[in-house]
């Protein structure tokens, strides 16, 4: 009996001990950079609990301007200086000497350290090359000049470029074939989501060295520099925007005082953003607790009468747009009087000039009576309810999206709507269920000024290596379906001019710019109440120089009071902003 007890425990230890085993190979030989469902890298790990790391770029790929400067982050030499220097001689006085500080407060920076540092900390100094040179000429053990990456403070663009983040599970989700570290940085809105495969980081650049368990240098003082082997790799997306421009944008639309809002500039000769801003900004610290976090340029907003350019071409189409005949533009869509606006009698220009509502109102409902679809179609013909943004199949990836956070515009809700008289009416005045993305609007006046062809939006015009080489580039490409004749555009363009021009026009304030602009205005009720008040969305969407068109503009500012938040200023001072960069750029 005791025999087989015996062979019984030696069993048992015998299968304990090959179960460890098994555990020590999958953990030292077969998973030590992928362990568990949560890819943690062993080695990684346990090279972290031996050593001490400071990280001079993360990997991960950035954004460049339509120049090639960077927009979200900056490269700049700076010291870095080991814990380990304040057990050991050096000669800390010439490079305080070579950097312009006092040995005081190098020394001092050593001695409160128990991690490597960059000398200066938040506000590093930054070193010219010959200082770099010379530091490094010393050969300091724990001394090093050397360039590191960090991200730009000034945040342009931020919701257009978007925000990156740590997600395990999305990470998972996004990328169930990639082998990757559970802590990899992912895009989680705007481009950096959009483009998030291709910036996806290849290892870190970061200076190392080994400690034993009171943090002592363990292998003497040497300092290994550790980077990604791939010297292509990150890449970087090259965007169209502009960043003198970009830079006018963002603070003329602060000084404007948007608080829901912004700006579009489009260049048309490329068809491509040059600026973008929405506000409010990214509250970094809780980016999703705010409406900071959505890009407003891209999502639905109620437009008002920027509409009546839509009900305007369908009406050139359908001979409807007859100067000889008069509206009465004294009174309100169900033909009560206009306690606001006394505009008497007034033909088809005249009444888009003054934006007339009671003459769009009966024009919509007119063409609803031919074609129940005719707003509809006219709008898609003019861009305004498509996804504008660039669209097209790359490498594997179909129907890859430069703006993934767009949303698509609409005219009606439901196919009711379209029978019924007052809702036409509502929405031949840019009201009732009517929704479109700024974005949209500014690619509508686009497309008018270019005699009627449709384009899609570019905000990256490629994909660029590491060492500045092309990996794949992005073509203008025209957006699918029907658009207006060439005939209907010319006809719209003069009617956008009128409005400047006019002496009664709604953007008659823009006469005196540098740029001779057209456009047209939207004064939108939301039916949101504030105190008995109810706010608005106030819209100047147009393009200039009117006579050899090369930019679209669309500024417009969200849920503001009827009396206050008017976007004139902006959409003025932006014009001018364009005409001072193009002078300096001749």
């Amino acid at each position: 009996m005791w025999r087989k007890r015996i062979i019984g425990v030696g069993i048992i230890l015998m299968m304990g001990l090959a179960c460890l085993l098994a555990r020590l190979v999958q953990v030292q030989l077969v998973e030590t950079k992928h362990f568990t469902k949560h890819n943690i890298n062993l080695t990684e790990e346990s090279v972290k609990q031996r050593s001490q790391e400071i990280v001079l770029d993360n990997g991960r790929g950035g954004f460049l301007d339509k120049d090639g400067n960077f927009l979200t982050h900056q490269t700049q030499s700076v010291l870095v200086l080991f814990p380990f220097l304040k057990s050991m001689e050096w000669n800390s006085s010439k490079v305080a000497e070579i950097i312009g500080v006092s040995e005081y407060q190098l020394q001092g920076a050593v001695q409160t350290a128990n991690a490597p540092i960059i000398f200066g900390g938040d506000a590093p100094i930054s070193l010219t090359d010959l200082q770099r040179e010379a530091i490094n000429k010393m050969a300091i053990p724990g001394v090093f000049a050397v360039e590191k990456k960090d991200s730009l403070k000034n945040n342009l663009a931020e919701q257009l470029l978007g925000i990156t983040g740590q997600n395990e599970e999305l990470l998972a989700k996004r990328y169930p074939d990639k082998k990757l570290s559970f802590n990899t940085l992912i895009g989680l809105t705007g481009m950096e989501k959009s483009f998030d495969e291709f910036l996806l980081p290849d290892g870190e650049a970061k200076l190392v060295y080994h400690v034993d368990g009171t943090g002592r240098p363990l292998f003497g003082i040497n300092v290994k520099y550790v980077e990604p082997a791939n010297p292509f790799y990150p890449v970087n997306v090259k965007t169209t925007i502009n960043k003198n421009l970009q830079e006018a944008a963002e603070k003329l639309v602060d000084e404007q005082g948007i608080k829901k809002g912004g700006l579009v500039l489009l260049d048309l000769e490329t068809n491509s953003v040059a600026a973008m801003v929405s506000r409010p900004v990214i509250n970094r610290q809780n980016p999703y607790e705010t409406e900071g976090i959505n890009n407003f340029m891209l999502k639905q907003q109620i437009v008002g009468s920027v509409f009546k350019t839509v009900v305007a071409a369908a009406a050139i189409d359908y001979k409807l747009d007859d100067d000889k005949r008069m509206f009465d533009c004294s009174q309100k869509i169900n033909g009560d009087p206009d306690p606001n606006y006394q505009h008497g009698m007034l033909n088809f220009t005249n009444s888009f000039a003054v934006s007339c509502n009671n003459t769009f109102a009966t024009i919509a409902k007119e063409l609803k009576n031919m074609d129940g679809n005719i707003l509809e179609n006219y709008a898609e013909k003019l861009s305004l309810t498509q996804m504008v943004g660039w669209e097209g199949t790359i490498y594997h990836t179909k129907n890859f999206k430069q703006l993934q956070d767009e949303e698509k515009g609409r005219v009606f809700l439901t196919e009711e709507d379209k029978k019924d008289n007052n809702f036409v009416a509502l929405t031949g005045i840019g009201q009732n269920e009517v929704r479109v993305t700024p974005l949209a609007v500014a690619n509508m006046m686009a497309t008018i000024a270019r005699g009627g062809e449709k384009q899609s939006v570019r905000i990256a015009s490629e994909i660029q290596y590491k060492n500045g080489s092309t990996l794949l580039k992005f073509k203008q490409e025209d957006l699918s379906g029907n658009t207006i004749s060439p005939y209907t555009a010319a006809r719209l363009q003069k009617l956008l001019r009128e409005v400047i021009v006019n002496g009664k026009g709604t953007g008659r304030w823009f006469q005196d710019l540098p740029y001779e602009v057209a456009g047209k205005s939207g004064t939108a009720e939301t039916d949101v109440m504030i105190d008995g008040k109810q706010l608005h969305n106030k819209w100047f969407a147009g393009y200039f120089p009117y006579d050899k068109p090369r930019y679209a503009l669309v500024a417009v500012n969200l849920g503001v009071f009827a009396e206050e938040g008017g976007v004139n200023p902006l959409f003025s001072d932006m014009v001018k902003s364009v005409y001072d960069y193009d002078q300096k750029s001749k």
